[in-house]
Order: C-alpha cells, then structure tokens, then sequence
C-alpha cells in the first residue's frame, strides 16, 4: 500500500484549531451582545468574557492606515449609544459629557476601578485594537448587568488618539487624562511613534481643561524620562510634585488597577510615575 502523507490529510494544525475556537467564542460573544440587550439575567447567569479569546499584538502602528470611525467634530459624535443611561429622551441630549479619558485603555482595568470612584462622571476609554477594544466592551456590557446601578458612567472607543482626539473633545472638556504603560518604542528612529510627543502635547492642552492633570505611568525608566522632559519642556503643562501624587486617590489607583501594572508587580519590577498640571494659556495666546 501507498504511504499516505498526513499533509494530505488536511489535518487542521493546533495553532489553527486554537484560532478557530477563538473566532467561534468571540461570535458567540457578539450574539450575546446582539440578541439580549432587552433582557434581564441573574446575576449568576452572565459569564465575563475570557481575554484569552481576545488576544492580539502587544502594540499596533499608529500611523497605520486603521479602518476607524470617527466624527468631522465633536458634536457630531452620538454619545448615547455607549452612555444610554446618561441621554435625556424627552431632551434628546445628554445629561453630562465625557471628563476623563483613558489613552490606550488596554484591558481596561483603569476604566473599571475609576467608575465607581467617579460614579458622577463619564469616563472613556480609547483603544485602536480590534480584539483588546472589544474585550473591553464585552466586559463593561457584563458587568452592568451584574450591577445595574454601576458602570454606566464607564465606555470604550476604538480610535486612534494621536490622530483624532480633536474630533471627539472640545476644548477644555477634560479634566484627567490617563497614559498608562504606552508602546515604549525602544528604537531611536520608533521615537515619533510615542504617544507622548512635543506636537501631541499641545493637541492634549487643547482638549485638557485648566487645572486637569496628565497621568503618566511605565516600568521603562528611558521611556518615563522621555514623557517628563517633553511635558516639562511644553509651556502649558506644570509637573505636580511627589508630595501631590502621594496625596491624589488616582495615582493610587492608576498604580495598582491596570493590567500591566498588576504584571510589574507580580515581576517586582518599578514604576515610574509622572503627574503634570494643565497651565492657563498665556495671554498673547488667548
């Protein structure tokens, strides 16, 4: 008889069985998704999405030519479709407007330990991939209905926040900004992909209300010097001293609740910390 060669057999490999389950979970999460918006479930009946299902690249290009939605302003964003809880019917409008971003919200751990320390603000979290983006939705969908009255305050975009921040927010409608263990980029000529750079700084002092306050944190102690000389160096930012950072319940918080800071942790590893204040813009620039 013949030999048989087991390429011939079509024998799906493990790697494209584990994608398959993969594709076949994320479906399933989306007919969840999809199909019960309507309906109210027992606590112990809804299941949180299992990230490992959602897995993707540790980083994405920026100045990739993403396929992303976004608005020609502000205004033209429907914000009620992530915040149903928070738009007026009879008004048609929103009660309260997005104050508090997450840039690159990852996992969105952040995202989940603010909403209930700011339970009277919207919160958004920005994310430009596809799988960590939707994770992240799929989270926040479960865990409102496990708590009706939490996590309404609480939402996730994808978008890249280097290109369109501008189309989202007006100006001085922030009052925190988050950047939380950014793509270090290592590589000298990747520098311009940071997401802390001298040109992007004046596109956050935009957005950034006076008094609002720029989050940094990383374990790449290059990287962290690079983020406090280019908001030291920028006219409308101030650095916040450690006594402050000691004090405010969002270091804390930004600390100890992400993803990549529970994984710094567990690997005993530092983290680097910098708090800058938005600054009143000078007066020839009113």
């Amino acid at each position: 008889m013949a030999s048989v060669d087991k390429r011939d057999l079509n024998v799906p490999t493990a790697e494209a069985s584990n994608e398959s389950k993969k594709k076949q979970y994320r479906e399933k999460r989306k007919d969840f998704r999809d199909g019960q918006k309507n309906v109210s479930f027992e606590e112990n009946a809804i299941e949180l999405p299992r990230k490992r299902f959602y897995r993707q690249r540790a980083h994405s290009n920026p100045f990739s030519d993403h396929d992303l939605a976004y608005p020609s302003r502000p205004d033209s964003m429907d914000w009620s479709q992530l915040y149903p809880q928070f738009y007026d019917q009879e008004k048609k409008a929103m009660t309260s407007h997005v104050e508090i971003a997450d840039i690159g919200c990852g996992y969105g751990g952040l995202l989940i330990s603010l909403a209930k320390e700011f339970s009277d603000k919207l919160i958004l979290g920005m994310e430009i991939r596809v799988q960590v983006t939707q994770y992240v939705q799929d989270r926040i969908d479960v865990l409102r209905r496990q708590e009706e009255d939490n996590y309404q305050n609480i939402a996730v975009l994808r978008g890249n926040a280097m290109k369109f921040l501008p189309n989202f927010f007006h100006k001085g409608q922030l009052s925190k900004m988050f950047f939380c263990f950014p793509d270090p980029h290592f590589k000298q000529r990747k520098h311009k992909a940071r997401i802390i750079t001298s040109t992007l700084l004046s596109e956050y002092a935009y957005v950034l209300r006076v008094g609002g306050v720029i989050y940094t944190i990383t374990d790449v102690e290059d990287l962290h010097n690079w983020m406090a000389q280019h908001l030291e160096e920028h006219p409308l930012f101030q650095r916040l001293d450690k006594e402050w950072e000691e004090q405010d319940k969002c270091v804390c918080i930004m600390t100890n609740s992400t993803e990549e800071g529970k994984k710094v942790s567990r690997n005993n590893g530092r983290k680097w910390i910098a708090c800058f204040e938005r600054l009143p813009n000078p007066d020839d620039c009113d």
